[in-house]
């Protein structure tokens, strides 16, 4: 097996093991932060399949932009019960040690696709039409696909909000 079905199989390793660990997660935030891991995992595969553009996208929308709004969201609810006691438990380094792991897995196989890769450009100025014709040519799927999940993490969200405010307000009736 050459090197690239190896790096391959591990960020698929990775993406695997955290969204088994989005679904067990009781802590809303625990589990959107192995969501961020694994659409990492994601971007790391869409890399090695000689998507670079989907794989960007996939870090700068859905990794980096709306997971990193939806963790706010969930932080600034403050869906669980405890307060300052909870929020330090949240901050002991032994919650972190797991999602730490896997994103130095996949930051170590970054490093080594781009260090052993020769990307070559053809020095021509990319522009909208450009941008657009890639979005929608080869990489129509991915995106397709990516805006599944989000509309799919959405309605998940919207419910689990609505839960918890008709619980808050039957509190406080």
């Amino acid at each position: 097996m050459t090197m690239e079905v190896v790096l391959f199989y591990v960020a698929a390793l990775v993406s695997m093991s955290s969204t088994v660990l989005v679904i067990t997660r009781t802590n809303a935030t625990h589990a959107l932060i192995y969501l961020i891991i694994s659409l990492l995992a994601v971007a790391v595969i869409f890399f090695l399949l000689g998507a670079p553009f989907a794989a960007a996208l996939e870090v700068v929308i859905y990794a980096g932009a709306i997971m990193v709004l939806f963790l706010f969201v969930v932080m600034m609810l403050n869906l669980g019960r405890g307060s300052v006691e909870q929020e330090n438990r949240w901050l002991k380094p032994s919650m972190w040690v797991g999602p730490a792991i896997l994103t130095l897995i996949l930051l170590l196989e970054l490093i080594y696709l781009i260090a052993g890769s020769s990307v070559t450009t053809s020095g021509v100025p990319v522009s909208p039409k450009t941008v657009g014709v890639e979005l929608f040519g080869p990489y129509l799927l991915a995106v397709e696909l990516a805006s599944i999940l989000l509309l799919a993490a959405l309605v998940g969200s919207y419910h689990l909000g609505r839960r918890y405010m008709s619980a808050r307000r039957e509190e406080i009736d």
